[in-house]
């Protein structure tokens, strides 16, 4: 029984992990599949650095085209990274007739409309399960387990290092800074985490899974998108007070064929199931209009978990060689991408103001909402430590984003109102 081959691409903790797992797991794939799985050749930056792992110097390489051109690799994971490099090492094995299976959501995020089409002109398949939220099957559960419903809406926490922060600030009461500097030492927040804390690398999992969702190309321009470094312990703490808790939350919805994607720091009512998903882990609320509500929870990052996604996807690769239908599985976009206008974006949302301690103040600012039509659900009002002012903090009913954005310039405009302290979207609760 023939030997299928695999070209790696990158051997950090997760191309290591796809070894392990691959070695390990030898006799279930090929239970599965129904012949022996190799890892023939692994592209590296250094043959000679120790590893935790038994491969031979042989089976290393630095050079890509030992993959690539080999005509006995049949398939090419890529766990390297990066993007445009990347991307023409993928093209190049894609030409030459390897199917691929990646875990590079950048890469995806950007470029996977474009790879996905020349898979299936090579009759290749191209599998990214773990792109979005490491170990969590989501996008197979949407493009296979939920592929005769509609999805209307999917939300969720995917970005492990915000969530550990959040989750810390949040039960530990201690400031971002220096839940930031632990998640650093933990190995759980690069030492440059401006992709993470800026929202940026869940965008780009909210694009992949908007795109496979909603069947339309959503690109990642199309994502409006707000990081947690400034949010303060205060907002939390006022949060929990009125019953809500803080994470950075991507939401992809669908009304009248009109979608609106983003990330933000959002506040959940605590009884919402996203609020008790902490520390790394991931989950993605997916809503659908047979199927209702339904979850998907797990291990957002980490060598195994995504490890495990990868070598999923390499059985299915495997699977549709015996039964002769790689390249079949990409679906082209279905619908035409319509964006949701400002006017088109319901939310609540928490405010907080700082304002003068003066009588008729709160007055003057409930006369800018209802010029507007929006009301409130919970109002707070906290003394604050500067004498004269007072701090208010308001949650409102569903706004349009067009006038809750004209009420915060009419608000800043005020002589009256300090400053703006703080502004996030609510979800859950009373509509």
């Amino acid at each position: 029984m023939e030997a299928i081959s695999i070209g790696l691409l990158g051997l950090g903790t997760v191309g290591t992990g796809v070894v392990k797992i691959i070695e390990n797991h030898q006799d279930k794939i090929m239970h599965q599949v129904g012949c022996p799985v190799k890892v023939k050749k692994v592209l590296v930056k250094n043959v000679n650095k120790e590893r935790d792992i038994s491969i031979t110097k042989e089976m290393l390489t630095t050079n890509a085209e030992d993959i690539l051109n080999d005509p006995d690799i049949d398939v090419v994971i890529e766990v390297m990274g990066g993007v445009e490099e990347t991307k023409d090492y993928l093209t190049k094995a894609l030409q030459n007739k390897k199917h691929v299976v990646t875990a590079n959501k950048d890469l995806m995020a950007i470029h996977g409309a474009k790879l996905l089409q020349q898979a299936s002109q090579n009759g290749c398949d191209l599998f990214y399960e773990a792109s979005v939220a490491g170990g969590i099957p989501i996008l197979r559960g949407l493009v296979d387990g939920l592929a005769s419903d509609r999805i209307n809406k999917l939300m969720g926490i995917v970005n492990g290092t915000t969530n550990f922060i959040l989750t810390k600030m949040s039960k530990q009461q201690r400031t971002y800074n220096e839940v930031l500097k632990e998640a650093q030492e933990l190995g759980f927040a690069e030492s440059d985490p401006t992709s993470d804390v800026e929202g940026l690398d869940a965008a780009r999992k909210m694009t992949i899974l908007a795109t496979l969702g909603f069947s339309m190309n959503i690109s990642l321009e199309d994502v409006k998108v707000q990081g947690i470094s400034k949010v303060t312990e205060e907002d939390i703490r006022y949060g929990s007070q009125l019953g809500y808790t803080m994470k950075l939350i991507g939401v992809a919805q669908r009304d009248n064929e009109k979608v609106e994607v983003s990330v933000q720091p959002t506040f959940l009512i605590d009884s919402h199931p996203l609020a008790a998903v902490n520390d790394e882990f991931n989950a993605v609320y997916v809503f659908g209009e047979a199927v209702g509500e339904t979850m998907f929870y797990g291990p957002g990052a980490g060598s195994m978990p995504t490890a495990t996604a990868v070598v999923s996807d390499l059985v299915n690769v495997l699977k549709n060689m015996r039964l002769g239908v790689n390249g079949k599985s990409a679906v082209a976009p279905q619908y035409k991408k319509k964006l949701k206008e400002a006017n088109e974006i319901f939310s609540k949302y928490f405010l907080r103001l700082q304002v003068k301690d003066e009588v008729g103040v709160f007055a003057e600012i409930t006369s800018i909402f209802s010029q507007h039509g929006v009301s409130f659900e919970k109002i707070l009002q906290l003394p604050v430590k500067e004498k004269g002012l007072a701090e208010i903090v308001l949650v409102t009913h569903h706004a349009s984003l067009a006038d809750y954005e004209n009420i915060l310039v009419e608000l800043r405009d005020l002589e009256t109102v300090q400053t703006v302290k703080s502004s996030y979207r609510v979800e859950g609760g009373i509509k």
